[in-house]
């Protein structure tokens, strides 16, 4: 695999919140642990969800926070070409195909498609990854463990350009990982069931499968997901040590013994000293009720 290269990739649809902070401070202190590098990527591929200047804010609230890249920030709308390239090699191979089926289409499967709807015809179909019957997946998580999915049967054939043109998370994801040499993904558990269609097509494209590491979410009193929540708002990086805190909490890991005015760089020395991955919880972790305003 090479030397250990991590990254964090925030969608730039609203400010950074506590939720993704968690995220950015698990990928950067296992980068900083296995003695890496740590890369920052703008996944900014749905112009319709996305909310003008938040990535321009998401940075510079992560510099706040003392994350900065090892490298030059991407941003996947600067990639057409790569994931063009990648998309006409699928559709060579026969591995990928034109889909004209709509969502309507779909209800009655649950939204998995195992073949297109007879006479469906559109003049913009989406492109599929067709999956092999039997396709079963299986891979060791570095925080959730063993995970086992039957790719056919619980996602099926999956989007890799959307029927409006915008390229799907999937293969942008896999292309992108490849050409930064990303050896390990650490993010958030709500994507851990992307990881099969992620290695199928990495498999499918010649390229190398990262480890995969899976944080745990943090949910709000009800039980939501804070991107999904009126608990999400955006960290401040005016005053950095109080977040970093309760990340560090929610990341299951020993208080540091540091004065409160130690300043960031202090404090992230002493995160990297004290980090343990083994101690990272599987499940889903409250919102703290210190250092995160709610």
């Amino acid at each position: 695999m090479g030397a250990y290269r991590g990254r964090f990739a925030p969608s730039p649809t609203g400010d950074l919140h506590f939720g993704s902070l968690v995220a950015a401070l698990g990928s950067w202190l296992f980068a900083r642990h296995a003695g890496g590098q740590w890369l920052l990527r703008v996944e900014d591929l749905d112009p319709p969800r996305e909310v003008a200047g938040a990535a321009d804010r998401q940075l510079a609230a992560l510099a706040a926070f003392g994350l900065v890249s090892d490298a030059p920030v991407l941003r996947q709308s600067t990639r057409d070409a790569h994931y063009r390239s990648a998309l006409e090699s699928l559709l060579a191979s026969g591995r990928a195909f034109e889909c004209h089926c709509s969502r309507s289409d779909l209800a009655a499967t649950g939204g998995i498609h195992r073949q297109c709807v007879a006479g469906a015809r559109r003049r913009d179909p989406s492109i599929r990854l067709g999956v092999p019957t039997g396709t079963r997946l299986a891979f060791d998580d570095a925080v959730q463990g063993r995970v086992v999915q039957r790719v056919d049967r619980e996602v099926g054939d999956f989007v890799l350009r959307r029927a409006d043109g915008y390229w799907a998370y999937q293969l942008a994801v896999v292309v992108d990982d490849a050409a930064q040499v990303i050896t390990d993904v650490v993010r958030g558990a709500d994507l851990l069931d992307s990881v099969p269609r992620q290695v199928l097509l990495q498999r499918a494209l010649g390229l190398p499968t990262p480890r995969y590491a899976h944080l745990p979410l943090v949910v709000d009193a009800h039980g939501r997901k804070l991107s999904k929540s009126l608990a999400t708002l955006p960290v401040d990086g005016r005053a950095p040590l109080p977040a970093l805190r309760a990340a560090w909490q929610v990341l299951g890991q020993v208080p540091l013994r540091l004065s409160g005015a130690a300043p960031v760089s202090k404090w992230l020395h002493a995160a990297v000293d004290g980090f343990d991955p083994a101690r990272i919880p599987s499940g889903p972790q409250p919102l703290p009720t210190a250092g995160v305003s709610a």
